[in-house]
């Protein structure tokens, strides 16, 4: 008997831990959510970034704190580092394969991060 493959597609632990991510950050509205996928190109670092801005710096240490309440809510991972929470105009949170930065507007204005590598794989999350 032969055993045929299933063509529906499994979400991936990757996948899995950008959309949780992506969650959390929908659920204090965070702006202009963007995946950025660096497979192809070798980034480094890491696989991902997911980067985002909130309008203040209250939003933004709560967008970061939803981020991670989400993934250890439905995926039970915890948070290798976490940084900038002080000031909290870019905060940084490392999941290993996985960096997403939060930042104030003016901030991700200003460093424009995304455009630091041109040649990577861009997916824009719509708002909610």
């Amino acid at each position: 008997m032969i055993k045929e493959k299933k063509t529906s597609k499994k979400k991936n632990e990757s996948d899995l831990l950008i959309d949780a991510v992506v969650e959390g950050l929908q659920k204090k509205k965070g702006h202009d959510i963007m995946v950025m996928d660096f497979r192809k190109i070798n980034h480094p670092l890491c696989n991902h970034f997911v980067i985002c801005h909130g309008s203040s710096n209250v939003q933004v240490k709560a967008l970061a704190e939803s981020v991670e309440e989400e993934v250890k809510k439905t995926l039970n991972i915890k948070l290798i580092r976490r940084e900038g929470v002080q000031n909290a105009e870019w905060i940084l949170l490392d999941y290993f394969d996985l960096i997403v930065h939060v930042f104030v507007e003016q901030a991700r204005n200003f460093y424009k991060i995304e455009n630091l590598w041109a040649d990577a794989d861009i997916k824009k999350i719509k708002s909610e």
